[in-house]
């Protein structure tokens, strides 16, 4: 199924459905991997602690709510996808924030990190029928399907690589 097949388009969660191609969503796994993504390791290294602005994450608090988003995103599609309709709460990104790891952990930790939550998120959604993938639930408020989700999980790290291009990495020229 393609993003062209989200019907209705969740509203607040398209700013990350639409950064992906309207392809199938399998192609779209294998398209927009964690490592294509983020191929610009060495630079995302060099940043270190470096912020854009005050109270701004750093580079490796970037990529650890991006794992934590992944997570919880597949947690939403599994049990939407297993016809479960209990109501989920949203959650709290500066708190997940505030409570991680992320600044003593290297960049290529993370990104292992990464590229195993993602392969474990595909084998999830390689067996989820079109019915199973098509089946809505309602996460903060919001009715959304795991096809929706699955391109939610694709698109959120291409917006924060951006966010990382445009703001992030401008900071290695001044140094």
């Amino acid at each position: 199924m393609k993003r062209s097949d989200i019907n209705p388009m969740p509203p607040f969660f398209d700013r990350y459905i639409n950064l992906v191609e309207d392809i199938d969503i399998f192609e779209a796994f294998e398209k927009y991997t964690p490592g294509q993504v983020y191929c610009e390791i060495s630079k995302l290294s060099a940043l270190g602690d470096q912020v854009y602005a005050e109270n701004k994450w750093t580079v490796r608090d970037i990529l650890q709510h991006v794992i934590d988003n992944e997570r919880i995103m597949s947690y939403r599609a599994l049990r939407f996808s297993r016809n479960d309709r209990t109501e989920l709460p949203g959650y709290d990104e500066a708190v997940l924030g505030a409570n991680t790891m992320a600044g003593q952990r290297t960049i290529q930790d993370l990104m292992e990190e990464f590229e195993q939550v993602r392969a474990s998120t595909k084998l999830m959604f390689k067996y989820m029928s079109e019915g199973m993938i098509q089946c809505a639930g309602t996460a903060n408020q919001t009715r959304i399907t795991p096809l929706a989700l699955g391109f939610v999980i694709i698109g959120h790290p291409v917006h924060h690589m951006n966010v990382i291009r445009d703001k992030y990495f401008p900071l290695l020229e001044l140094s």
